[in-house]
């Protein structure tokens, strides 16, 4: 095979184009294969304790590299052909060898056209495979009833040809393979449908495209293939984590469960299981550690926080660091968490505005590790596919990461104001709609967080913040990103949103978010974004909808207001509403009120 060199940012081995992505380069259709493939030597180790506990055993390491062109011998990222059959552009001839000249591989044909990938290749619809479709046997797997002797033993391999036939219509109809070895020819259009591949009796070979058959050997997969086009967006689900670099901090809860575990007193509480003893043991641990009895009684019976769960849960880890932070107020720390706490009464505002953020952090500085778990094709619910299929993977697989540094903008919202609101019936009604969606399709149960109202509507929130944010910051919309910290399940209730940016090699630590953080800023930019989304270009369409986006799980929300670059969204521009930030019809929306006291000032002033 002959060598292509192309140059890429280390982030894009994360995404767009990881671990079983297919992408274009230069004319030709590669896919990446398996870390296994990686020379693990030239393959630094990333390091992030917190991420690999939520991973389990293994290593992050990031891409091989090496600064500008590979000279020979340097590091480099192998990519696999795919798909193998290719046409050629000038003498239309279909096959899937590529021409030698000189003793190396050429992506030319004999005739010196220049080889174009097919563009259908065949998925898995529930084993998340890819494979070339066999066009060969596609071509000539017609009704056996209606062929002639000739066409059924044809073995005429290298007379393939991709043509175009005008006088066939338009559209897939007019693009036919055809043999001419024995005349047989079929039309695309006949290629897709889900039963398409089937029907002809051409089964899924159970592997990706890099495996060797002679080592994998024969695989039964019991799923059908579908004929798509190879940059499908289906084809390719990957599925990444991230975690951002903090000393890691214990939530609230878990500090004091385990101060009652360690008291004196506690095995008293547990050895009465809930007998009359029991709450006055548990009253001597509340007059000396605090809480409550009922606290103490919970942790005693097998309640409350536990360690275990709460520290799998990254987002919980940030978020104590995230309030630990704001309480010092200025950071004099020097690592990769550098976060100044402010507040935005100290800049004055709308009411409303000030009872709803209790908090703001500058975050001047902050590390987020990106890793590639693996990916699923075809549909979110397929068999999930580990980004390392080598011998070890099962016992210490090596997930392709990259570190990033960035700064952003910490809001945290008031507890009590988020706990009222939330608690209103038509606030729940609301997001009910979602929740209800979100059960009936399984991917979204698995993938997606469940969309309590502070979840859409601090989720919305963010997106509306980012929009503004572009214009002000210097930096893209797809450069900034959020985290969303909306949990009211939890002991330690989470409600605040971390917007960042993190780009990598391209943008990073400029100083534009953590300028704007400032509170003497920061307030005209949430009014502004506020404001953005008061109206719709497609309302009332829009504001009066309850049914957008993938899969119908976005209410008021849609391009003209809400959603911004996929990248840049935890949920892929899922769950949201503007209704639950601004109000509409008979919902309060947890900024309701804001918009006609700002406008009654100035028509005051």
């Amino acid at each position: 095979m002959d060598s292509i060199h192309h140059e890429l940012r280390l982030p894009e081995t994360i995404s767009p184009f990881g671990v079983g992505a297919i992408t274009d380069i230069r004319g030709e259709s590669l896919i990446a294969p398996d870390t296994s493939w990686w020379d693990l030597a030239r393959s630094p180790e990333v390091h992030c304790t917190r991420l690999m506990e939520r991973l389990g055993a293994g290593v992050l390491r990031e891409a091989p590299t090496n600064p500008g062109w590979a000279a020979p011998g340097a590091a480099t990222l192998r990519y696999w052909r795919f798909p193998a059959w290719r046409f050629c552009e000038r003498c239309e001839r279909l096959g899937s060898v590529t021409g030698k000249e000189k003793g190396k591989w050429d992506n030319h044909c004999e005739c010196g056209g220049f080889l174009v990938p097919m563009r259908f290749v065949a998925v898995c619809d529930g084993g998340s495979h890819i494979q070339d479709i066999p066009w060969f046997r596609w071509a000539h797997a017609c009704d056996e009833a209606a062929v002639d002797e000739k066409i059924r033993v044809c073995r005429a391999y290298k007379q393939l040809r991709f043509r175009k036939i005008s006088n066939a219509g338009e559209g897939l109809g007019s693009l036919f393979v055809v043999c001419d070895g024995c005349e047989a020819s079929r039309p695309l259009s006949e290629l897709v449908g889900r039963s398409a591949l089937s029907r002809d009796r051409i089964r899924c070979e159970g592997r990706q495209p890099w495996e060797d058959q002679e080592i994998t050997g024969d695989r039964d997969c019991p799923h059908d293939l579908v004929a798509t086009q190879r940059g499908a967006t289906g084809n390719y689900m990957a599925d990444r984590i991230s975690a951002l670099e903090i000393p890691e901090a214990r939530p609230a809860s878990v500090e004091f469960a385990d101060k009652v575990r360690s008291h004196v007193y506690f095995q008293k509480v547990v050895a009465d299981n809930g007998g009359p003893q029991s709450e006055v043991v548990a009253g001597w641990i509340r007059d000396e550690i605090g809480g409550t009895v009922e606290e103490v009684l919970a942790i005693a019976q097998g309640g409350g926080a536990k360690s275990e769960e709460m520290l799998l849960d990254l987002k919980d880890g940030e978020w104590a660091a995230f309030v630990g932070k704001l309480a010092k107020r200025r950071d004099q720390g020097a690592g990769d968490f550098v976060v100044d706490g402010r507040r935005l009464s100290e800049a004055g505002g709308p009411v409303q505005l000030l009872d709803t953020l209790s908090g703001v952090g500058q975050v001047r500085r902050l590390r987020e590790v990106r890793a590639l778990r693996g990916f699923r094709r075809f549909r979110p619910d397929a068999a999930f596919v580990r980004a390392d299929l080598g011998p070890n993977s099962f016992r210490y697989p090596t997930y392709p990461a990259i570190d990033v540094y960035g700064e952003g903008i910490f809001l945290r919202f008031d507890e009590e104001k988020l706990s009222a609101w939330e608690a209103i019936p038509e606030v729940r009604a609301r997001a009910a709609i979602l929740k209800r969606r979100r059960e009936e399709l399984p991917w979204a149960v698995t993938r997606l967080d469940v969309p309590e109202p502070r979840y859409v509507a601090l989720h919305t929130f963010a997106h509306l913040l980012i929009r503004r944010l572009a214009f002000e910051s210097g930096y893209s919309s797809a450069s900034l990103q959020e985290r969303i910290y909306a949990n009211p399940d939890r002991v330690d209730k989470t409600g605040g949103v971390l917007i960042y940016t993190a780009a990598g090699d391209a943008q990073g630590t400029l100083g534009g978010l953590v300028r704007l953080g400032e509170p003497a800023r920061l307030v005209p930019l949430i009014v502004a974004a506020l404001e953005d989304a008061d109206l719709c270009s497609n309302d009332p369409v829009c504001i009066e909808s309850d049914r957008q986006g993938v899969s119908q799980l976005n209410l008021s929300a849609c391009h003209g207001c809400a959603l911004v670059s996929e990248t840049s969204c935890e949920t892929a521009n899922r769950l949201l509403d503007r209704q639950l930030v601004l109000g509409g019809s008979d919902v309060p929306g947890l900024f309701d009120g804001l918009l006609a006291e700002i406008r009654a000032g100035r028509h005051a002033g």
